[in-house]
Order: structure tokens, then C-alpha cells, then sequence
């Protein structure tokens, strides 16, 4: 599901639904064994108590039809709005997620759009990435089936906070079908729109039908592969791989452009109407496309395999800094790299000595668990940085108390400040902190560029 007004120029790959007798699948309610060779990062599997929302920590909502400022039906003309309501979005108690397309008395369609937290998942540097899902597409077909538009699929991370630099931030379309088609669509898009290397607004797509069982009545296996050191990005359903791009048919800059930034957050969304659907069928939906259809997700997960050097990722669901267990004295300076959770940066050398988190951009976040402050009341907030951003781009370091999505207690603004390693101390005011709190700090800008690296945080009364 991309931003885009997608017509496809591969329309007589549009394949006929072919009759199959609906077949009992449940979902496994478990990720299934890591594979050997490969190293668990992160994922979901959507146990949990029926009609409940699926994790907060794991995933954002994204609400009504655009992001704030961004363009308008999501910028692919698709109609419905999103919403948080468990009659659009809700964990089935059987270890599924269901999002289901709901139709009032008026016509007003509902669905729902979630994606991950992190916005990190990248392989490291000669190794390997993997995304993958185990997915039933909604269970309808024919006229019934009319702008129905599932999607599981990976934007770059540059695109939060800017909404307008897609496509050359990259987007990885793992399974898009529309209209109720026994087909699984795998689509890349890259460089810019209209046209370019990815010939956009279109991507580079392939379709096949789900093996055996359609895609409509049973679960099916959805995957991605990233390989780093063949330069190559690979599309599979049910391990049979079915499209395959390469460096060299988008160019190396268009390649570096999407696999040299901070990493991926991943999305999963029920649209209706649109672009895409329109393109195959006419204007969608009509009036008897059928609402009440799910898709429904037993998994999602993340893998990486092989590599060295590159970014260091972390998974918020282990310890792997320098201080795995947590607890500072909020008072001394808090290096760091050695936050129990990161997003965005590497951690490399800093010219004062030490090693520090280096290059944040928009998105970032470094999570420093139990944060003494005691009885004292803290009201200041210093940060040692470097900026070497160019001209124009700057961005917010933002302290938060217990929760990512907490409001900020604080925050100072920066840009150049001479270089990547021309460090200066920046003071800035916060609300009055006591106790031990997890502390959030928090990266904010209006541009997809890195804006800052950070060697130590302290605070002070």
C-alpha cells in the first residue's frame, strides 16, 4: 500500500479468481522456531484477550484519512477512515489480529492502519533482513469483493514527520491484493514520482496465486528478504519466491537512498477504494461490495542473518547495551550508548573520548531505564551534542517520562553546530521530575536528514 496513484501497467497480470472450496485454517498463536542461520529481532503474535487492542508498545495507530499534514486519503485516493475502535481493529483471543471494513447506514466505510514503533529494521551491513507474516486475506470475492485493499508492507523511516519525500525513501510492498483476486502482489518503490527508476507511480511489481488454497480462504505465508551483500531485494509467499530486484536495475543512488537511512517501520492496513482497486475494476467500492470482512494476522516477524559493522539495532524486548539492567543516578552524565533501547544512529567514537550515539534523524529514540532522580526535584536538562547538519536542517531533542508517546517534559532545539564531532553542552528547562522514571529521549524533525549525535544526558535541580 503505497502513497500513490497507482495504475498499473501490469494489468494483464490481473489473474481470475479461481473457485477453491473454503478451507478450516487456524492461526498457529505462536511466531514459529527462529530459522536456523538467522537471528530473532522482533515481533508480534497477537496473543491476547479477545476484543482488545493489539499492543501499544508494539505498534501506533495511525487515525482518520491522512497524517497530520500529510497528503489527503493517504495519497492513494483510497476512501475510508481509519480508526482505534475494536469494531475496525481487535485481537481475536485465538491469536489473531483482525482488521475488518465496517459500512454505515450512510455509506461511510471504517477500517483501521497500525504500524510498528520501531523504525529500525535493516540488515547489517553483508547480512540479511527478513519480514515476514502469516496472514488470511479478507474472505470475500466477486462483486463483493470490490475495493477491498489488504496490504503488509515496510515504508523508510525518513518518512515519519515529512509525509512528502516518498518514494526515494524506499517502500517495500510485501503482500498487497485488491478487489478479492486470488493473487499476492510484491512491489518496490524507489527514486521519484512520476516516473523513475522504480517507474513510479506503478513500482516494480510481480503477482502470483497463493499456492493451493487461495488467498482469500486460507492463511498463507508473506515474506521479504533485504540482502545486503548481493545488493538484492527478494519477495516469497509460502517460501516460493516470486520477485526478485536488484541494484543495478535502479542505480546505485537510488539503491543508497533507500538502504543507507536509519531503517524501516513496518505497516499493516485495510483500505477500501482507491487507486490500485479502481485501476482493475472501475471506481470502488460500489453498492455491493459486502463490509465485514477481515484481514487477519496470526504473526508478524522480524529476522536478521549474517553481516558485521553497520548500524547496531537493539530489540526493546531484550537488553543488549552496556548497562543491561538499567538504573542511573539522573545527576551524573548518562552515556549514551549505553540506553537499554535505540532507534536511529550508530554508536561509534567520539573525539572527547568515549563513544556516543552518532547522526540521529527524525524518529530516533534512546531509552534509558530506571532513571533515579530521588526526592530532589529536577528542573534542568543538559545534553552534550554535534550537529554537523547542513543549512536548514535542524530538529528537537525531547525528554519523556515512562512512555515514548508521553508528552515531553522538555526539549531544546539544534542544528549545525560546527560538525559531527563539535561538541557543546545544551541546557534546557523541564517540568519538576522525583522518583525513578524511564526516561524517553526523543528525536523530532520536519526533515528526513540526521540532525544530531549525542554523547551524554544529565539533569540537574
Amino acid at each position: 500500500m503505497s502513497r500513490r496513484r497507482r495504475i498499473l501497467a501490469a494489468t494483464t497480470a490481473l489473474l481470475a479468481a479461481i473457485p477453491v472450496a473454503v478451507v478450516a485454517m487456524s492461526a498457529q498463536a505462536a511466531i514459529p522456531p527462529t530459522p536456523s542461520g538467522w537471528t530473532f529481532v522482533w515481533g508480534d503474535d497477537f496473543n491476547g484477550a479477545a476484543n482488545t487492542l493489539p499492543s501499544s508498545s508494539n505498534w501506533i495507530f495511525d487515525l482518520g484519512h491522512a497524517y497530520p499534514g500529510g497528503p489527503g486519503n493517504w495519497g492513494t485516493g483510497e476512501i475510508q477512515n481509519y480508526t482505534n475502535s475494536t469494531n475496525n481493529i481487535r485481537l481475536d483471543g485465538a491469536g489473531n489480529l483482525r482488521i475488518t471494513a465496517q459500512r454505515d447506514g450512510a455509506g461511510n466505510w471504517t477500517s483501521s492502519r497500525i504500524e510498528t514503533q520501531r523504525s529500525d529494521f535493516k540488515p547489517a551491513a553483508g547480512g540479511k533482513l527478513a519480514i515476514e507474516g502469516r496472514i488470511q486475506m479478507p474472505n470475500v470475492t466477486g462483486q463483493a469483493a470490490l475495493g477491498y485493499w489488504p496490504a503488509f508492507w515496510a515504508l523508510g523511516s525518513p518518512y515519519r514527520g515529512n509525509y512528502w519525500n516518498w518514494p526515494s525513501i524506499g517502500e517495500f510492498d510485501i503482500m498487497e491484493n485488491v478487489n478479492g483476486i486470488n493473487s499476492v502482489w510484491g512491489v518496490l518503490h524507489c527514486g521519484v514520482n512520476p516516473g523513475g527508476p522504480c517507474n513510479e507511480t506503478s513500482g516494480i511489481a510481480s503477482n502470483r496465486p497463493c499456492p493451493g488454497s487461495s488467498c482469500q480462504s486460507a492463511f498463507h505465508t508473506y515474506r521479504f528478504e533485504w540482502d545486503d551483500g548481493l545488493k538484492q531485494f527478494r519477495w516469497y509467499v509460502d517460501g516460493q519466491q516470486f520477485h526478485t530486484v536488484n541494484r543495478d536495475q535502479v542505480g546505485a543512488g537510488t539503491w543508497d537512498q533507500m538502504t543507507t537511512h536509519a531503517g524501516y517501520f513496518i505497516l499493516l492496513n485495510l483500505a477500501m477504494g482507491g487507486a490500485f482497486p479502481n485501476a482493475l475494476a472501475g471506481q470502488t467500492p460500489t453498492a455491493a461490495t459486502v463490509p465485514g470482512h477481515s484481514l487477519v494476522v496470526d504473526y508478524v516477524a522480524v529476522y536478521r542473518s549474517g553481516g558485521g559493522g553497520g548500524t547496531t539495532t537493539t530489540n526493546p524486548t531484550t537488553t543488549t547495551s552496556s548497562n543491561p539492567g538499567g538504573g542511573y543516578n539522573a545527576y551524573s552524565e548518562i552515556q549514551a550508548e549505553s540506553a537499554q533501547e535505540r532507534s536511529g544512529g550508530t554508536i561509534g567514537t567520539v573525539s572527547e573520548g568515549g563513544s556516543g550515539v552518532h547522526q540521529i534523524a527524525n524518529g530516533g529514540y534512546l531509552k534509558f531505564s530506571g532513571v533515579n532522580f530521588g526526592s530532589s526535584t529536577a528542573r534542568q536538562f543538559y545534553a552534550r551534542a554535534a550537529s554537523g547538519a547542513t543549512g536548514g536542517v535542524s530538529g528537537l531533542v525531547e525528554v519523556r517520562l515512562d512512555s515514548r508517546t508521553a508528552a515531553p517534559i522538555g526539549s531544546f532545539a539544534i542544528a549545525g553546530t560546527g560538525g559531527w564531532q563539535s561538541w557543546t553542552t545544551v541546557p534546557a528547562n523541564i517540568s519538576g521530575v522525583t522518583g525513578t522514571h524511564d526516561v524517553y529521549i526523543t528525536f523530532t524533525s520536519g526533515q528526513p536528514a540526521p540532525y544530531v549525535s549525542l554523547n551524554w544526558v544529565k539533569f540537574g535541580t
